[in-house]
């Protein structure tokens, strides 16, 4: 299986508002950018869509290392709350229909082709990677 590093980010100018996220692949030397734009949506949409379109792009299974500075993202799975969405018909602790389940749905999709590990890091901080992603998601939002 090949092993892939991944570097995800979600940007929204305002909340709600337009959004943009940003994908880095790499595969031993090879290296690929991704990104998006949505003209109304929310920064933790842009969060689950950023790891949607890194997955998305994988042609097989792989061994997938995706980094993100969502806790959104990442403590869903290091954590799973996914497992109890499921168990109790996507709703979560308070009863109330999980959020950004159309979402959810396809990500977990994607997770099942592929061996995650979910790995959380700084936000802003000195990692070149994350800060690319950011760079990646922030730029694709128009600017008027």
């Amino acid at each position: 299986m090949k092993e892939i590093i991944v570097y995800t980010d979600g940007a929204c100018s305002h909340n709600p508002g337009p959004g943009g996220w940003g994908v880095i692949l790499i595969f031993q030397e090879h290296r690929k950018e991704l990104s998006g734009f949505e003209a109304e949506t929310t920064n933790q949409r842009m969060e689950l869509m950023a790891a949607i379109k890194a997955l998305e792009a994988l042609k097989e299974p792989c061994m997938v290392r995706l980094h993100s500075d969502s806790a959104y993202l990442i403590n869903c799975f290091q954590q799973g709350w996914y497992k109890k969405w499921v168990q109790n018909g996507w709703r979560n602790s308070k009863n109330q229909a999980v959020e950004n389940q159309d979402l959810w749905r396809r990500l977990l999709e994607l997770v099942s082709i592929h061996q995650v590990e979910w790995i959380k890091v700084k936000g802003h901080a000195d990692d070149r990677l994350n800060q690319r992603a950011d760079e990646l998601a922030t730029s694709a939002i128009p600017r008027s």
